[in-house]
């Protein structure tokens, strides 16, 4: 066949099975957006409010379900509005395809109108990616595309073309895809035999899960895996749902705002599993202290997260399924009875707790789970109340908590929330906001009303920043500098003036009616919660500190009494 560039695009993305794009047109991308309308009963186009949520859609969608995303912009301004987005994917290995067009191959370089280096501009927030100067290389740079972002550790690439090279021709033929074969290779005998070797020898040891193991999909095989070691486990923000929620060995979240029981029990474990985790400093807290009693055994796919962060004495590389499955059958049955009844009697002691009156963020949360009975795919912003949803939210399947990890990127989860529900459209999606966040992309309301969405917003307004407040309370004497919200935007007036359905409320029993009524709906809707602008993600480690140093709001209190 002999086609154009943007047929050849669109070819291309009908060979990998792209059902849904997200972007925002502009002149140089015109050629292709002309040949979209041609196949838009093939592929479904969002058209989102900004070119940022159009990436952190094609993000969602592609976090929800394990595919590759897919977002378009056009030249200059377009395409650097993408560039959060593809960070955001970046910093959380999401396999997600950038499409930019730029100005014509002689315009290149001469600060033509609109003419941005992209290309330059994403080179260190992307696994790879291409200027495409020649239109018969661009099927074979769009399949490449697509191999790269899913291949291995999956990641972001940016494709960028000309826009002459959209209107030229080339001839083209279509070629199958075959799935991308998971990443083995490199599990050695040796290292499997040492990783045996090690977790037999362990009296105490902890599991400490991560992202790696809900993109490599290895739930089953984990679970196996933490009943053949018989150990407790403990998981990154990544890593949520990977391991269920509500079993007797998991101990929730590790690091700054992690357990009590998961800090102390990595502290004092003699051997820490590290499953698809890259050691962030928001779980180590201060690297030379953590888990100094353990032997650090890392299980990854990326050679370069091996002793990057934290030190390991074994490591196996390779995908999390085939590394668990392989030695799930090398494992004999391990008993540490006394070691779990320790841990179990720390989640007895410890348990995470909030004031029992007044609406609160973990109140919020967890009456979104008895109503949702669970079922719901939780989108965050970040922050506070992204802490909580962490927290008092019980995962029990993977690829149900989507969040930015990595980057922290406020203004990620609306766009995020419209892409998975996009993806799953029989799912209850909850979109879960602080009042800063909301309003950085809070635009995207449009979007959702005019897919007809029934995703639910949920804005935790505090009238602060609250995680920036709460460091300022903790460690800046109280210097609130440049972090209230005390102006008068009233969001739900803000949701109604864009065809959204909105509630205030500012009592627990008015936040059960709102939520059941949201649920009841088939249209996006909003609920703006009041809550105190002193309210406190807790516990905490502070910045510097060892994780077994963590302290409660409790803590504090006996502190200033013993002062």
């Amino acid at each position: 066949m002999h086609l154009t560039g943007a047929q050849i695009v669109i070819e291309c993305l009908k060979e990998q099975g792209v059902d849904t794009v997200f972007g925002y047109p502009g002149g140089q991308i015109l050629n292709v957006y002309d040949e979209l309308y041609q196949h838009r009963h093939e592929i479904k186009h969002v058209l989102t409010s900004h070119e940022q949520g159009a990436s952190h859609a094609a993000d969602g969608y592609a976090r929800s379900t394990g595919k590759v995303g897919v977002c378009l912009a056009t030249s200059g301004p377009g395409a650097t509005n993408l560039v959060t987005g593809i960070a955001t994917a970046y910093m959380d290995s999401v396999p997600m395809v950038a499409i930019t067009c730029n100005v014509g191959v002689s315009l290149l370089g001469k600060d033509s109108f609109q003419e941005i280096d992209i290309a330059g501009i994403t080179t260190p927030i992307t696994k790879h990616n291409f200027i495409v100067k020649n239109v018969e290389k661009l099927a074979e740079t769009i399949r490449r595309a697509f191999r790269i972002a899913q291949k291995g550790r999956p990641g972001p690439v940016l494709v960028d073309i000309p826009k002459d090279v959209t209107a030229n021709k080339a001839e083209f033929h279509p070629v199958k895809i075959e799935p991308e074969e998971r990443y083995y290779e490199t599990i050695t005998e040796e290292a499997l035999d040492q990783a045996v070797y090690m977790i037999q020898k362990s009296e105490k040891p902890y599991l400490f899960v991560g992202g790696g193991a809900v993109i490599s999909e290895a739930s089953q095989e984990l679970l196996e895996f933490v009943e053949k070691v018989q150990a407790p486990v403990t998981d990154s923000l990544m890593g949520k749902g990977a391991f269920d929620g509500n079993h007797r060995l998991y101990t929730g979240m590790l690091g700054m705002h992690g357990t009590k029981t998961s800090n102390y029990g990595v502290s004092e474990c003699d051997l820490l599993i590290g499953i698809g985790v890259r050691f962030s400093d928001r779980v180590t807290g201060n690297a030379k202290k953590f888990a100094k009693n353990a032997k650090i055994l890392q299980f990854d796919i990326d050679p370069a997260e091996i002793n990057k962060n934290i030190v390991t004495d074994a490591h196996i590389i390779g995908d999390i399924k085939e590394i668990l499955s392989r030695l799930n059958q090398r494992l004999e049955q391990q008993n540490h009875e006394a070691w779990i009844q320790k841990i179990m009697d720390y989640k007895e002691t410890y348990p995470l707790r909030y004031h029992d009156t007044g609406l609160s963020g973990p109140y919020i949360i967890e009456e979104i789970y008895r109503q949702t009975k669970g079922e719901a795919i939780m989108v965050t912003e970040v922050g506070q109340h992204q802490m909580w949803a962490a927290q008092f939210y019980r995962y029990r399947r993977p690829r149900t908590l989507i969040t930015s990890g990595g980057l922290g990127t406020m203004g990620y989860g609306l766009g995020a929330a419209i892409g998975v529900q996009m993806a799953n459209p029989k799912k209850q999606v909850v979109n879960i906001a602080g009042d800063g966040c909301f309003r950085m992309n809070m635009n995207e309301i449009a979007t959702a009303v005019r897919q007809k969405l029934p995703l639910i917003q949920v804005v935790m307004n505090n009238h602060v920043l609250g995680m920036v407040r709460q460091w300022q309370t903790l460690f800046y004497d109280q210097h609130y500098s440049a972090t209230v919200l005390n102006d008068a935007v009233d969001f739900v007036k803000l949701a109604e003036a864009m065809g959204a359905a909105g509630y205030k409320v500012s009592t627990r029993e008015e936040f059960c009616q709102a939520f059941q009524k949201a649920l009841d709906s088939s249209m996006p809707v909003l609920i703006d919660c009041m809550i105190d602008s002193d309210d406190k993600v807790w516990p905490m480690v502070a910045p510097g500190a060892a994780i077994s140093e963590v302290f409660s709001e409790e803590d504090m209190k006996e502190e200033d009494k013993n002062e």
